[in-house]
């Protein structure tokens, strides 16, 4: 058992260091952008399938969502809550040109990972002694959030205005598939794990973990967002965090050193 958990709290750890890595990598790439000017409906399919598997905070959201669900038919409902929730909003905002600064979505997205797995622990009853919203319709509720998030990264790419609902339609698909895959090895894992003596103690630390994941999600989106001067603008020069600070450390010598040249001159 002791070893057991001593793998529990590595895969934890391995976990935590890739939402360290990545907390600022969930936008997409040129070459990923130049894909779909040059593919066609099959490139929006692949783009959203691959941007699903690497979305971890929607991965960490559908986690908490069946992470005690034990019986098929329950999977099936809460999933498709949260399919048709981010589906929706996805489509309806893309097509309707609805544009939301990403970092302040990110930063609900967090949030809402929080939320499932404090609803996981009875959170609700436990501490603050009231009874928990309707899982289902939170769920849903959390979606159209999560289908927004989707949005505003689809409509960083060059989208055809005479495919525009297809290439929308194709993104989602790939989504679907790609959160299928996700949550066919998440159900395996979990299936398996349920029969060894280290999963009760391996779902307390996992939600724990869950809510201050969501929470750390939420204060480094908010704190991107504080870069951002514009509020039309969607995310940093180069998508990255890291590059974004050494811009502003360049913009801050470069004014320093005229600074010094108009003194030297005066």
């Amino acid at each position: 058992m002791f070893l057991k958990l001593k793998q529990s709290q590595w895969l934890l750890a391995i976990v935590a260091m890739l939402l360290v890595s990545q907390a600022f990598g969930h936008g997409m790439s040129e070459a990923e952008k130049q894909s779909i000017i040059d593919g066609g409906n099959l490139s929006y399919l692949w783009i959203g399938a691959t941007h699903m598997l690497s979305g971890y905070d929607h991965l960490l959201f559908v986690f908490g969502i069946i992470f005690f669900l034990t019986k098929f038919r329950d999977i099936v409902k809460y999933i498709t809550a949260f399919t048709l929730g981010h589906s929706a909003t996805l489509i309806y905002a893309t097509f309707t040109g609805l544009q939301i600064n990403y970092f302040l979505i990110d930063a609900v997205i967090g949030l809402s990972v929080a939320y499932i797995a404090f609803a996981n622990i009875d959170g609700f009853k436990k501490y603050w002694q009231v009874s928990s919203p309707n899982l289902l319709f939170m769920i849903v509720v959390l979606g159209l959030i999560h289908g927004l998030g989707l949005s505003t990264r689809l409509q960083q790419l060059p989208l055809s205005e005479d495919q525009l609902l297809m290439n929308i339609i194709s993104f989602n698909v790939g989504i679907e598939l790609g959160q299928i895959l996700a949550l066919s090895v998440m159900l395996l894992v979990l299936a398996g794990w349920r029969k060894s003596e280290s999963f009760q103690p391996f779902s307390r630390v996992s939600n724990m973990f869950l809510i201050v994941a969501g929470f750390y999600l939420f204060t480094m989106q908010m704190h991107g967002y504080s870069h951002v001067s514009d509020p039309d603008e969607f995310g940093f020069s180069a998508d990255n965090h890291a590059h974004e600070h050494i811009r502003m450390e360049e913009i801050r010598a470069k004014q320093v050193k005229q600074q010094s040249t108009h003194d030297s001159l005066y």
